[in-house]
């Protein structure tokens, strides 16, 4: 296979297998939190990083993420939970922080995209091409090739949160994260327990950590909706 044909079939290859991935919902999610210059650069490094590693680590990450998947379902899930609460905070003063903001906003991009990626199955395509070709002058070609091709799918979802940002109220918009980034956290948990079932060879129920998470999620939007209001009140 010749470089040119290799860099074009792991860009096709991961540019695929991310469309319609969780990712490209949670760029849309996030232009409701921070500016797209901070989302570009929190995502490019992001997918920089993850593919290095991918490319680097080969077959030994790949070992590694079979038998402790688990760990990666549940940060996940916390940080989707997480992301899911914020947004429901209104946001006051922006004009004033926006210094700290620009310098939060993209390492908060970083995380929360390298934990939802970190594992996903793009990732362990730049892991089997890595693997497969060693580390050669064909290292920095798959992780140039697996990173523009991550990109570019990633990108759609930013373009289609930009636009609807700008022609949409911004209740909705952040109502509409609150609602993905819940939903992705429901997904991620019960996947993280069956995983961790399966590598410990445990028989933890499903429903019952699930229902506990309902319940003080539920419990924590409660609040955060009580206190705003009890906020507006007083002002």
């Amino acid at each position: 296979m010749t470089s040119l044909t290799l860099f074009f079939t792991v860009l096709a290859t991961v540019f695929i297998a991310e469309m319609g991935d969780k990712t490209q919902l949670m760029l849309i999610a996030l232009t409701s939190k921070y500016k797209v210059r901070d989302i570009c650069i929190g995502t490019a490094a992001a997918i920089l990083v993850l593919n290095a590693l991918a490319v680097i680590a080969g077959g030994i990450l790949n070992e590694f993420l079979k038998t402790n998947l688990w760990i990666v379902k549940f940060i996940a899930a916390a940080a989707f939970f997480f992301f899911s609460l914020t947004s429901l905070l209104q946001e006051e003063e922006e004009e004033e922080e926006t210094a700290s903001r620009f310098s939060f906003a993209p390492l908060a991009v970083f995380t929360t995209f390298f934990v939802a990626e970190l594992g996903d199955k793009t990732q362990l395509a730049a892991i089997t091409f890595g693997a497969t070709n060693g580390l050669n002058s064909d290292a920095i070609l798959i992780w140039l090739s697996a990173s523009i091709g991550l990109f570019a799918a990633d990108i759609i979802g930013l373009l289609i949160g930009y636009f609807l940002h700008g022609k949409t109220p911004d209740w909705f918009f952040k109502t509409l994260a609150f609602i993905i980034f819940a939903a992705f956290g429901f997904c991620s948990l019960p996947e993280g327990i069956r995983m961790l079932n399966e590598a410990k060879n445990l028989s933890v129920p499903v429903m019952i950590p699930l229902v506990i998470a309902a319940v003080i999620f539920a419990g924590a939007v409660a609040f955060i909706i009580f206190f705003q209001r009890l906020a507006k009140k007083h002002q």
